[in-house]
């Protein structure tokens, strides 16, 4: 355990992402087996423990300490696994610490009821940066700032191999990793992972800047245009050992789309855009969201909210390689491939004709209120490339909506944010019975910089009506002007609309609270 904690510990404290990917190479290269292995699974988010949840810290700490002042403490800490280790009574005297290897065994077999008994043991045996660790690793929310994508480059520098390669054999591994490490430092085979339906890392575009534009214009010509649809970019991974379907970032998201998954028939990896579509009509974005971040869903909810793939490229067909051909030849192979497999519930991304600027200011302007953020233009020549290569594949997307809100509630962040309020709730004007009221229409954490944070931070303390736990009520006083991509209707609400990607765009700390936007103005932008 003990390095596995000073790791965590020194993770937090360093905001450099080059520092994070030595700590993490360098941690990965000195502790042996397993329990770098299990290290790794918790800093990718790939282990869980059935019994061991924070409800059980918190009735361990509940028996040793005065509830009232846990309580409070945890007000002002805003993070259980801190708060606990630092109020867990020491017992005195040396006691041994246990092997990471050894927690995570005993978590995953342990009865539930013998389990108090066995954590409590150890938070007795360990200093409160152990402490800390061990309740990260038991809650399973580490918020270290090192993501599992961090956590892959760092094993590619341990090994000396592209990021590509440890992502397209990740997949198909389980913890501890013994066969990634083994092969990573010359003792064995790269893991297998053409039959296995594992992630291929996605090839993504840059933003049409203002510096990049007359270059893309110039040549036109060499690029296909397609709409950049408003869902989740997808890959399907259907081989002869499974099929699943990976978000952007690799996380696999099978169990949430089973209508998508069970239709599949075909061997081949595809990428695409995740949408939710009834009679034909592409559904706003917030009824995707509604499916997202589930580990299971409901016959109900599946028929409520269809899903569905625009299929963008092909990347495998079978077993054959496709990425290295170009872009041109790869959409006659996809389209070969559809017309072949006739897939369910997917259907091919259309092509757009494009001429000239006039054309794509057009079109770009055109989609206010559809299920579309703009245009993506690609090379033709461009082969399937891992990550965001530059001048290869542009996305040029319609340009934010913007709208004066008022702040109307605060919270405490994470990690390095535990102490700051930083999660912010804003709503818009409507007429109420009593006069003019604010009701919430979104929700933002981003967009200010940290000495906008620390001023933020103290006028809500400052400002502050009424407090809900780690939540404030403050004074409908400070004006944020949000940025926001699209506004859809909402049951969920009171407003009855929701933002689409909402963000800090300025701190209005000179405009009146008054001048604010209505409610009114969030619902004419709604197509």
């Amino acid at each position: 355990m003990k390095p596995f904690a000073e790791l965590l510990d020194r993770l937090l404290y360093s905001p450099q992402r080059n520092v994070k990917l030595t700590l993490i190479a360098d941690y990965c290269r000195s502790v042996p087996d397993p329990d770098r292995g299990w290290g790794l699974a918790a800093l990718t988010g790939t282990l869980s423990f059935a019994h061991a949840k924070p409800a059980l810290i918190r009735e361990l700490v509940a028996d040793r300490t005065d509830p009232v002042l846990f309580g409070w403490s945890y007000d002002f800490v805003g993070d259980l696994a801190e708060t606990a280790a630092l109020m867990w009574p020491e017992p005195g005297g040396e006691r041994p610490w246990p092997r990471l290897g050894e927690v995570v065994a005993t978590l995953a077999t342990t009865h539930k009821s013998d389990l108090p008994g066995r954590v409590a043991a150890w938070l007795d045996a360990l200093d409160a940066t152990g402490r800390w660790a061990l309740l990260k690793l038991v809650t399973g929310g580490l918020r270290v700032g090192a993501s599992a994508r961090l956590a892959k480059l760092a094993l590619a520098q341990c090994g000396g191999r592209a990021p590509e390669e440890i992502e397209e054999v990740w997949h198909g591994l389980s913890p501890p990793f013994t066969e990634l490490f083994a092969w990573l430092e010359g003792r064995g085979p790269r893991p297998s992972s053409l039959a296995a339906p594992v992630f291929r890392p996605l090839m993504l575009a840059h933003p049409v800047e203002a510096d990049d534009e007359a270059k893309v214009l110039a040549d036109l010509g060499a690029y296909l245009a397609e709409w950049k649809w408003d869902g989740i970019r997808i890959q399907i991974a259907a081989t002869s050992g499974g099929t699943r379907l990976y978000s952007r970032s690799g996380d696999d998201i099978s169990a949430a789309f089973p209508d998508v998954l069970e239709r599949i028939r075909f061997l081949a990896v595809l990428d695409g855009e995740l949408l939710v579509r009834r009679a034909g009509d592409v559904a706003s974005f917030n009824d995707l969201q509604q499916r997202l971040n589930r580990k299971t869903v409901t016959a109900r909810m599946v028929a409520d909210y269809p899903a569905f793939v625009h299929l963008y490229d092909i990347l495998f067909d079978g077993l054959e390689d496709l990425r290295p051909l170009p872009l041109v030849e790869r959409r006659r192979r996809l389209e070969a491939f559809f017309a072949r497999a006739h897939p369910e519930r997917m259907d091919l991304s259309p092509l757009v004709e494009v001429a000239g600027r006039d054309d794509l200011e057009r079109l770009r302007g055109g989609v206010r209120g559809a299920p579309i953020e703009g245009l993506m233009l690609k090379r033709k020549d461009s082969p399937y490339l891992a990550g965001r290569p530059k001048g290869l594949w542009w996305k040029w997307k319609r340009d934010a909506h913007r709208l004066d809100v008022v702040l109307m509630y605060a919270q405490r962040g994470h990690g390095k944010r535990s102490s700051f309020y930083s999660d912010f709730t804003f709503g818009a004007w409507r007429d109420g019975p009593a006069g003019p009221e604010l009701v919430p229409v979104g929700k933002a954490y981003s967009g200010y910089t940290d000495a906008e944070l620390l001023r933020l931070d103290r006028w809500i303390r400052d400002h502050t009506t009424r407090r809900y736990g780690p939540v404030r009520e403050v004074t409908p006083a400070l004006v944020l002007e949000v940025a926001f991509d699209s506004v859809h209707r909402s049951t969920r609400h009171k407003s009855g609309v929701a933002m689409r990607f909402p963000r800090i765009h300025r701190i209005r700390w000179d405009k009146p609270a008054a001048e604010a936007d209505r409610l009114e103005s969030l619902e004419r932008l709604i197509g």
